[in-house]
């Protein structure tokens, strides 16, 4: 998607909403469906209203753009996200994520529903993204750089920054919920990981397995945001699960879990800015 397409998002969704900037963005992975719409001064518009928005095609994943203001600023809530999986072009995975900073977001929180491949991991942890390994093979920056989104060789040292998760880990602490920390490792799916994969990826340092959230970091750290990336673990990865897995088990995991979630990411959209 062209700069331009982005910029007419952007201002589609600020006419929609009534509200003509926002600050922080969160991406609601599984276990928090219908969590924005409970949001003080909740606005939705749906995807399909939205030129340019992919359409979200995986059970779970809802379809819609939630404008609300929980605490000091206005926040973009994601209901659902498209994946490479699915089909769609690496500039259709990113182009949620990429309008949201063109509408101000200088803060993006990513969650997702994962594997658990660390030790001490078990379903039902929440876990603080401290750094990522792309194992897809597949960047959304590839192809000619529009320096109006950002530099051509962008810096990921610092992806998910430590004085983010320091605030996250004490939001956590305020609401009772126990926070742990780990690196995410993005495999395409939609197959889930072999046991070999799963190995491969402890072997590189991965606590996490998952099919999403690495080329919206890369995207939204091009751009210039910053950014906090939560994992819940709905399951632990091949090889290490002594059942097989599927996406009923992911799901029920997440509903679970969904209390201690929602309480974390209330706390966390009352206090960024």
């Amino acid at each position: 998607m062209s700069y331009e397409a982005i910029q007419q998002a952007a201002a589609v969704i600020a006419e929609r909403t009534g509200r003509p900037e926002h600050r922080v963005a969160i991406v609601l992975g599984s276990g928090l469906a219908g969590y924005a719409a409970t949001l003080p001064g909740a606005v939705e518009v749906p995807y399909a209203d939205i030129p340019g928005f992919p359409l979200p095609k995986v059970q779970g994943h809802g379809g819609s753009l939630f404008s609300a203001q929980p605490g000091e600023v206005p926040v973009l809530c994601y209901s659902g996200r498209v994946h490479t999986y699915e089909g769609w072009d690496m500039a259709d995975v990113v182009f949620g994520v990429r309008t949201a900073v063109a509408s101000g977001c200088s803060t993006v929180v990513l969650t997702n529903a994962a594997g658990g491949a660390g030790d001490g991991l078990e379903p039902g942890d929440l876990v603080l993204i401290r750094d990522h390994l792309n194992l897809a093979a597949r960047n959304p920056l590839v192809g000619t750089n529009d320096e109006r989104l950002g530099p051509r060789f962008p810096d990921m040292s610092d992806t998910y920054p430590r004085d983010l998760r320091d605030l996250a880990r004490q939001v956590a602490a305020d609401a009772g919920v126990t926070l742990k920390e780990g690196v995410y490792a993005w495999f395409l799916g939609p197959t889930f990981e072999t046991p070999s994969e799963v190995q491969m990826a402890r072997r590189m340092g991965a606590d996490l397995v998952g099919m999403s959230t690495v080329p919206e970091a890369i995207a939204a750290r091009h751009m210039g945001a910053r950014l906090l990336g939560i994992s819940l673990v709905t399951n632990l990865a091949a090889g290490i699960s002594p059942v097989p897995l599927s996406h009923e088990e992911v799901q029920e995991t997440a509903d679970a879990a969904r209390e201690r979630f929602t309480a974390l990411v209330d706390g966390l959209l009352r206090t960024l800015h």
